[in-house]
């Protein structure tokens, strides 16, 4: 069984929840999963102060290294917070980054359909 770290969706429309969760790939989006390993709020809630709080992640380290160490593979977006927390690293191997494109330095010349061949 494969095993995703990706994120769940749940809320209103205009307000919503992520979830990052443990899930088998075969699994539908919002499936019951194997287990809750964090809680993302993107929309900012208004403090007692009346000013803007920021977004909130709340993650169990432990648990999401667990799950990293017996071969759960992240989704993209999970990847990205896991990077921006300092969980995975970058350079790690659970997202291979294409290779650089390398350009010739010289180009073969063109032939113009236009021209007439000798």
């Amino acid at each position: 069984m494969t095993v995703r770290l990706r994120m769940a969706i749940h809320g209103t429309k205009n307000n919503r929840i992520f979830h990052l969760v443990a899930i088998d790939h075969r699994r539908r989006r919002d499936a019951k999963p194997i287990e809750l390993l964090g809680i993302f709020e993107p929309s900012p809630k208004l403090d007692k102060a009346g000013e803007r709080s920021c977004k909130t992640m709340k993650w169990s380290v432990d648990r999401i290294k667990y799950w990293l160490g017996v071969g759960a593979v992240p989704s993209k977006p999970v990847t990205r917070f896991l990077e921006w927390g300092g969980i995975m690293t970058s350079d790690s191997g659970h997202h291979p980054k294409p290779p650089p494109q390398q350009h010739p330095e010289t180009h073969p010349p063109r032939i113009n359909a236009s021209q007439p061949s000798s």
